[in-house]
């Protein structure tokens, strides 16, 4: 499924919902069904600087696409993020690289979180790009 067909989903999704109490509980859905990261890799290096939760994030090549893994020890980010891994993983570096996240406005995620987790949500956003572009230099160099 493609980037864009994901981010879609995710906007229908959401639109189901009428009032923020409901997009919030879903949310928490959503990061109770996270595929969980290897408990040997919540490491120090794997935890996503400016978040004000802890939030580990691991990222696999798997046959030309990136794999993310994560969790983290809060309700609410734990959503986030795992919206995030649904949206990245499986994806191309170059797709996750360009990609625009034009999702997370239209859902209205943004605007109805704290500002802390707003910048979590950039954070974590960002060091999974970040992760892409290492990959897509790696793959140059194959």
């Amino acid at each position: 499924m493609t980037l864009e067909a994901i981010q879609e989903d995710l906007i229908d999704e959401f639109s189901l919902f009428d009032d923020w109490m409901d997009k919030y509980e879903h949310l928490i859905e959503l990061g109770k069904s996270l595929p969980l990261i290897d408990a040997k890799l919540k490491t120090e290096d794997r935890l996503i600087k400016g978040c004000q939760s802890k939030v580990w994030l691991n990222a696999a090549l798997d046959h030309g696409k990136v794999v993310f893994t994560a969790d983290s020890d809060a309700i609410i980010t734990k959503g986030i993020i795992a919206v995030l891994v649904r949206v990245f993983s499986n994806q191309s570096p170059e797709d996750i690289v360009e990609a625009n996240t034009r999702f997370i406005d239209e859902i209205g995620l943004k605007e109805h979180l704290s500002p802390t987790r707003a910048n979590g949500l950039v954070s974590m956003i960002k060091q999974m790009k970040l992760y892409a572009v290492a990959f897509q230099a790696q793959l140059k160099n194959e």
